[in-house]
């Protein structure tokens, strides 16, 4: 139904489609109200998720106050180990119940102090801080480059269905999904690090980066973070190429494809301008999903190979109980994740029109 509205300002008349507009104002009101509701639900999976892990920290055998307890009273008259135990419960605040506890931590995580690492013996904040940004820096260039190389093949084998080339990109994409990390990166290990020499084993930095000149200290660091970021494309680049291929043969099975070849277009114009742009928007989800990842550091590729970033750095302090760190890892993890969540459907809705309409 069209609707006619004067404009005397501009000297003329608008005319519009009130159901159209009607329509979007509702999708639009719809969209906002589903994202507040997510957020409230976050808020309460949030708190769930950080209860349990608090929960199954405080269980865990083998606690950072019971190692510690056991190393001190072995010194000369030292007191026993009871009493030391009963010492840093209390000084750990682990003397109190596990739902009082937890309470604790929230009310100071509010506030924004999330206590000192009971392992690295300074602020949680301080030490993410301090390696956070090595393991964003490998999970940027690692993502790019996953982009850079699974689309074009993804859509490659998709075009070039049931060809030499689909078998070859499709093999390849499935070892690097069934294989482990640890495969991968032993096998580089092997192959550059003890055959070839052209890089160490583990690390960041070389045994002369003190007497290297900043330049040289760059370089030194970007070679010990090649086989890393390698080993990290490998394993996440073949789960995107088979969802590009996936999405590109579903598209170009497509009426409107069939319609636009009907037309004389040519095959390159009806991939690039047609197919390749619809294929696109599922992508989003695997933008928006992709958001922990450069956050969260790689825990299993950090360990490999000895990288000081976030997801290494809180491997240690899992292992050795620091409860503190380990709380703002996982939760920090948790909100990654709900947050990535979040921005791939809001992302979905802004270049698929049909959602936020709907």
């Amino acid at each position: 139904m069209l609707y006619i509205k004067e404009l005397p300002e501009a000297g003329g008349r608008l005319i519009y489609s009130g159901r159209r507009e009607s329509i979007r104002t509702k999708g639009e009101f719809f969209m906002r109200k589903y994202i507040v509701k997510r957020l409230l639900l976050s808020v309460v999976i949030l708190f769930c998720v950080s209860f349990i892990i608090y929960t199954l920290m405080r269980c865990l055998p083998g606690s950072f106050v019971e190692t510690r307890a056991m190393q001190l009273s072995q010194g000369a008259g030292a007191k026993s180990y009871d009493e030391w135990m009963e010492q840093l419960n209390a000084s750990y605040g682990l003397d109190k119940p596990i739902v009082l506890g937890f309470l604790t931590w929230v009310g100071d995580a509010l506030k924004g102090n999330f206590g000192d690492s009971w392992k690295y013996t300074v602020p949680v904040l301080d030490k993410f801080k301090e390696v956070i940004w090595l393991s964003f820096i490998m999970g940027a260039i690692s993502f790019v480059l996953e982009l850079i190389i699974a689309i074009p093949l993804g859509v490659i084998a998709a075009t070039k269905q049931y060809s030499r080339a689909d078998y070859l990109i499709t093999a390849g994409a499935l070892i690097g999904i069934s294989l482990p990390t640890f495969f991968f990166a032993t096998l580089l290990k092997l192959l550059f690090s003890v055959k070839l020499g052209w890089f160490d084993l583990y690390g960041l930095v070389g045994r002369n980066y003190a007497q290297l000149d900043s330049w040289g200290q760059f370089l030194d660091k970007a070679n010990h973070l090649v086989l890393p970021i390698i080993t990290l494309v490998i394993v996440s680049v073949g789960s995107l190429m088979r969802y590009t291929r996936t999405n590109m043969l579903e598209v170009l099975n497509a009426d409107y494809i069939r319609t636009a070849r009907a037309k004389g277009l040519s095959e390159k114009k009806v991939i690039y301008h047609h197919a390749f742009r619809n294929t696109l928007i599922p992508l989003v989800t695997v933008v928006g999903g992709s958001l922990p990842g450069l956050f969260s550091g790689a825990l299993i590729t950090e360990t490999l190979f000895a990288i000081p970033g976030i997801g290494y750095t809180s491997y240690q302090a899992m292992v050795a109980g620091d409860i503190p760190f380990s709380m703002f890892y996982m939760t920090f993890l948790a909100v990654l994740t709900l947050a990535g969540n979040l921005i791939s459907d809001i992302l979905y809705a802004v270049v698929d029109p049909r959602v936020r309409i709907a």
